[in-house]
């Protein structure tokens, strides 16, 4: 049992060990031993963190390289593929998005994304306002002149670019917002699955936000998380699920300003960029813009996609799931999954840390999804690398999603090369997805044990709190449920603990006054 601090203390007031960075190459296996292709752990006295090469600028050097690595391998594509052939752009596993929807979004004959129809089945742009904004800005970028293939080929390398800077503040982000764990920052940085799916579409924005919000959150910068979240929010839909970790860890804190302050930062950023596009006046007066609504309509009208077990069960079924039942059937199990969280976060035995609960929230609703775009790995790397940062693990969760960034691909192939079968049979294609699924799962369970035995908790052992917490780093607990209102009798009497609503429960040898 961890012993709370005493109702004396405040959390400004509570003595900080020695900010002393934490090297992984000491304390994990897997980083000691992969250390050794570059001259073994690091020393004592090593060079890094002494001069310009500090951890931070050593993170973003090799996440720009990663990165870069991953353009490579984009290179068949880049030259023919995406242009000549529907199947070998899956053959060789460099499909993206981004050059296919240059002129099928019409930036090619400059349509205003949400104002202008577009010509075909898709009226509008599909996606959120401030990625429709960062679209059309590469647009602006990219030369209007030559071929339609010439213009595409410019457009991918332009989003490229923008993408790479989304990475490398990724990069930044992660190794800062664990003050004593900057390396850690490696993890993202020489992600596979981060660098293969980077410029699949453009995600990456919102991720940038996202981990820039949970920056300002650790620096104690409510409002300021506010609004970068709900910027991150404006670009994807996902960020926003991170508000619900965040309740309830205020609640058992009683953190209830700061939290306000970040809802209320968030919905005034995620108005200030939807309102010019979703409001639309004409003679007969107000309305939401059709197009500013594509976004929202899209995803619930979307059926059983790739990636998800729904899509399993659809292909193994005789009477399928439909759409409606799938979006209420996703909605029912991601609400159950926040209860689950919710719950785990007020009978845990010390509280559990905001990095934890959010990597937690987001995959509940990876898994639970009728879609799983091979991109959306993107969404959990930095989250996965602020809750765990355990080299074994994370790389067994990374071995899984590259696995499923090939078994789509190949599918695909498989689907579009006609008689010739090239890929993976719907069966392979099955066990792709089982894979990627068993991997975050299994992820979430060691998150799960650490927050259920905090001693197992890498970031804790090491002497830290919740250095993603901000404000409740190291808060006094207000609202615990079960085992954890109740401290050992040992552990009592050292530290008067909190329970219930804020009030201090008597030690066990003491009468009450009242």
């Amino acid at each position: 049992m961890w012993p709370m601090p005493s109702a004396e203390m405040t959390p400004a007031s509570m003595p900080k060990p020695e900010a002393e960075p934490v090297q992984p190459t000491r304390e994990d296996e897997v980083a000691a031993a992969g250390s050794e292709l570059i001259g073994g752990p690091i020393g004592r006295r090593a060079l890094f963190g002494t001069s310009w090469w500090t951890p931070v600028r050593v993170v973003v050097l090799v996440a720009i390289a990663m990165f870069a690595l991953g353009l490579v391998q984009k290179a068949p594509c880049y030259q023919s593929a995406w242009f000549f052939g529907a199947s070998s752009q899956y053959t060789h596993a460099c499909y993206s998005d981004i050059p296919h929807l240059y002129q099928g979004r019409g930036f090619a004959d400059h349509l205003v994304p949400y104002f202008d129809k577009l010509p075909g089945d898709m009226d509008y742009l599909e996606y959120p306002v401030l990625t429709g904004v960062f679209m059309e800005v590469a647009s602006w970028l990219t030369p209007h002149s030559g071929t339609i293939q010439h213009q595409e080929q410019w457009y991918w390398f332009v989003n490229a670019g923008l993408l790479m800077v989304c990475a490398a503040v990724i990069a930044v982000c992660v190794a800062r917002t664990h003050g004593r764990r900057p390396w850690d920052g490696l993890l993202v940085a020489l992600a596979p699955a981060f660098a293969l799916t980077a410029t699949i579409n453009w995600d990456l924005f919102a991720v940038a936000f996202t981990a820039a919000a949970m920056l300002m959150w650790s620096r104690g910068r409510a409002l300021a998380f506010g609004v970068l979240l709900g910027l991150a929010t404006a670009a994807k839909l996902y960020p926003v699920l991170l508000l619900g970790p965040l309740l309830v860890l205020c609640w058992r804190a009683a953190q209830w300003r700061q939290f306000f302050q970040a809802v209320g930062g968030a919905v005034g950023a995620w108005l200030v960029v939807n309102l010019p596009v979703m409001i639309n006046h004409d003679a007969t007066g107000f309305h939401i813009r059709e197009g500013w609504a594509k976004f929202y309509t899209f995803s619930k009208e979307r059926g059983v996609d790739f990636g998800s077990f729904w899509l399993i069960w659809a292909q193994n079924s005789s009477n399928p799931p439909t759409t409606d039942f799938v979006n209420i059937a996703a909605s029912a199990l991601m609400v159950v999954c926040f209860l689950g969280i919710g719950a785990l976060t007020f009978t845990a035995p010390r509280r559990p840390r905001f990095a934890q609960l959010a990597f937690l929230m987001v995959a509940a609703f990876i898994v639970t999804n009728k879609v799983y775009s091979p991109q959306y790995v993107l969404w959990l790397v930095p989250l996965a690398v602020l809750a765990r940062p355990k080299w074994r693990d994370f790389l067994i969760w990374q071995a899984c999603e590259v696995a499923y960034f090939l078994g789509i691909w190949m599918y695909l192939a498989y689907t579009t090369s006609g008689d010739a079968h090239k890929g993976l049979p719907t069966h392979g294609y099955h066990l792709a997805i089982v894979l990627h699924l068993l991997g975050t799962l299994y992820l979430c369970a060691v998150v799960v044990r650490d927050i259920l035995m905090p001693e197992r908790d890498v970031v804790r052992r090491s002497g830290d709190d919740d250095p993603s917490g901000g404000v409740l780093d190291g808060a006094q607990d207000v609202f615990v449920l079960g085992a954890a209102a109740h401290p050992p009798r040992h552990a009592a009497h050292a530290d008067r603990p909190q329970v219930g609503w804020g009030t201090s429960a008597p030690l066990p040898h003491e009468e009450s006054s009242l």
